[in-house]
Order: C-alpha cells, then structure tokens, then sequence
C-alpha cells in the first residue's frame, strides 16, 4: 500500500524512538490543490474503529477511511533540500493524477 526510501524510515525510526505517544505513524490527505493532493505526516499514540494499520519497512501507519483511497500506492521519502532546510518528508504517489483541482482555471498556469 505505501513505503518508505531507506533514509524516511531510518529517519522515522530516529523520531519515534520508543515513545508509546509515538506508537503509529498517520498518513493522511490534508487537501488537494493545482499541485495535486497535499499530504500531512504525524505521529498518534492511538488508531479508532475506522482507520487501517498497515506496516511499511517496520513502522505501523494509521490511515484513516477518507485518505486511505489517496494514499494507496504513495512513496515517503526523506529530503534534505533547499525547499526542506534542516530536512523534511516527502509524500508522492505516481498512481494518482499529477493535477489540482483547479481543472486548469486557476492563476497557476496549468
């Protein structure tokens, strides 16, 4: 359903720790814009009835049911870029369109 690069679940690995309010990893949809759908990452101490648990390089990861549809097939790597100074998670998945939202009638060019 989702992995990890070497270095985001090396570098998740490092931030969990064995902190039990730190027991899942949630993926989840935070919206969707003309750059396509904008992921967020957070760490839970607890899952509800609705949300799947799967496993990726050994780390348990909370979907919930609206994201779960967006987040089969999504790759999380670990960059350290001049977009992500000090670091930072990416969030891709090459299954789903590369547009927004915008249906190309935005200002942003598309």
């Amino acid at each position: 359903m989702i992995a990890f690069t070497s270095g985001a679940a090396e570098k998740l690995r490092e931030l969990r720790g064995a902190d039990p309010a730190r027991a899942y990893l949630r993926l989840y949809v935070a919206g969707r814009s003309c750059s396509g759908y904008q992921y967020g990452l957070a760490f839970d101490s607890s899952t509800d009835g609705t949300d799947e648990v799967v496993e990726a390089a050994g780390i348990p990861v909370a979907i919930d049911e609206q994201s779960r549809p967006y987040c089969d097939g999504a790759t999380i790597e670990y960059v350290d870029e001049a977009e992500y100074p000090g670091g930072g998670f990416r969030v891709t998945n090459p299954r789903l369109e590369a547009g927004g939202s915008c249906g190309g009638s935005c200002s942003c060019g598309r």
